[in-house]
């Protein structure tokens, strides 16, 4: 399960490095937060190791950890709020198929999670 308190971690030090153009200072706290960050959202550990022996690597990664918590978060919830209209008029089928096409396309094991409890939801009687 993810510690949303390191999401916001991100979030903040993505904002301050990619919007306001602070460098990203390789610390050994910052280093262990992309690190396990990345792990969370579905990047291999070798790749993390890779991009955090430098500082534009790590930038990069850094931006694309905050890329798939952010573009994962808005997915989830577009799916999860087409799956409900459909479910409140009625059509079962129509309502798995938005949390379907996420499924297709979304790696954050997170938002995987709760689509498939959504979609597990719909076969309950």
């Amino acid at each position: 399960m993810p510690e949303y308190e390191f999401w916001n971690q991100i979030w903040e030090l993505n904002h301050r490095v990619a919007d306001l153009g602070e460098p990203l200072a390789l610390t050994d706290e910052t280093r262990a937060l992309l690190r396990d960050t990345a792990a969370e959202v579905a990047i291999a550990p070798e790749e993390a190791a890779s991009a955090l022996q430098g500082d534009v690597s790590a930038a990069a990664l850094l931006k694309e950890i905050a890329k798939r918590i952010r573009v994962g978060s808005r997915r989830l919830s577009r799916a999860l709020i087409e799956a409900r209209k459909h479910e409140e008029a009625g059509d079962r089928d129509a309502a798995r198929a938005p949390l379907l096409a996420l499924l297709d396309v979304e790696v954050v094991p997170l938002y995987r999670e709760q689509a498939q409890i959504q979609l597990d939801a719909l076969d309950e009687p």
